[in-house]
């Protein structure tokens, strides 16, 4: 407490109290109510001009984004949400679709109106189906965070035992990562996973241009790399696959998403 009381007391001497040449202390901007000294008003009102402290974010706490607490895990040395995104500025249909356009899906929905988009159990559950433009626009992922590269996705899948060999390679990779990251729970015939990752993939479906497919079997994952002018890359799991699949994709197609700290 003594030390804290002299550099309180430093602090007063050396930034609020400057001495004028006749050796009488002046408060030139700091004596913010001009009452001739300094008081509990002038201090507060020098404080607020340096904000308030952020909170220490510790993996596994949550964040809150667009007014929703998602989980967070940590995966060797990376934060990854462990849900999928649900941001939704607006909605579409599944004949709206584009390579180059941000369209945003609610598997099964096939309306414009967002409000009735967040109601249906399936956004709830999966969260949105986002074609890959959309997955590069602002606002998807929260300040600090952002969708994970290909290579950030490889990493983590090599800190769940993929050898490095496997991971950059394409087609159906690994021996379990697959089991590692499924849910426990929805995917078709049993063939649920163990979430020891803590990722818990549930089988999301996707869209593609005219309709939606492969809910209860499938889930796939955009990375923000691209492959091509009109393809990027992406991981997608099958419910009677143990591996994990790694190919470029069509970016009018449409998948899940997820976000991994900065």
């Amino acid at each position: 407490m003594k030390y804290f009381s002299t550099l309180f007391l430093s602090f007063l001497c050396c930034f609020l109290l400057p001495l004028t040449s006749q050796g009488q202390t002046t408060f030139s901007g700091h004596d913010s109510d001009e009452d001739g000294c300094i008081g509990t008003n002038d201090l507060l009102s020098i404080l607020s001009v340096f904000g308030t402290c952020n909170a220490i974010f510790n993996c596994g706490d949550l964040v809150t984004h667009d007014g929703y607490d998602y989980s967070t895990l940590q995966i060797g040395d990376q934060c990854w949400f462990s849900e999928n995104c649900r941001y939704l500025p607006c909605v579409s249909t599944s004949s709206s679709s584009s390579t180059t356009t941000p369209y945003y899906y609610v598997y099964g929905y096939e309306g414009s109106d967002v409000p009735a988009a967040k109601a249906q159990a399936v956004y709830d559950t999966f969260g949105v189906l986002y074609n890959w433009t959309a997955i590069m626009v602002d606002g998807i992922c929260p300040s600090g965070w952002h969708i994970p590269t290909d290579l950030e996705f490889q990493y983590m899948e090599m800190a769940l035992g993929m050898s490095e060999a496997e991971a950059g390679s394409t087609g159906w990779r690994g021996t379990d990562q697959s089991v590692q990251m499924r849910s426990t729970s929805g995917w078709e015939g049993e063939n649920n996973g163990t979430n020891s990752s803590g990722l818990n993939c549930l089988p999301a479906g996707y869209a593609y241009p005219g309709g939606f497919d492969l809910l209860g079997s499938f889930v796939g994952f955009w990375t923000s790399s691209s492959s091509s002018t009109s393809s990027a890359w992406r991981r997608y799991f099958g419910y009677s696959y143990d591996g994990v699949f790694r190919n470029p994709n069509s970016r009018s197609n449409s998948f899940s998403a997820r976000c991994i700290q900065n």
